[in-house]
């Protein structure tokens, strides 16, 4: 299944247009459920503990993420499209506590 379409184009073109916190927070709140958000928050937050060497077994307990979720996280970060480590290397330097 393809998802880049025209529609999927405009989102991501909204989405990165928005340009503030409180604005993307706003267009989340009303693109998503509060556990959808939630989740992906959760998944990011694993991909920078992974980034920086931490183990499964600290990241499941800091987290409450299930080793699949955090093995799906991982392969992505190895070998997917490198769209979390380009958020990460963005956040650099900035205070990235969740």
């Amino acid at each position: 299944m393809n998802y880049r379409t025209p529609a999927t184009d405009r989102l991501m073109d909204a989405i990165a247009a928005l340009g503030d916190r409180e604005s993307c927070y706003r267009f989340f709140e009303d693109a998503c459920t509060v556990r959808e958000l939630i989740d992906v928050a959760q998944r990011f937050k694993v991909a920078s503990m992974l980034a920086e060497g931490q183990s499964y077994l600290t990241i499941t307990k800091e987290t409450g993420m299930s080793t699949a979720t955090i093995s799906r996280v991982s392969r992505a970060l190895s070998y997917g499209t490198g769209g979390y480590r380009e958020a990460l290397s963005r956040l650099v330097g900035e205070d990235t506590d969740a």
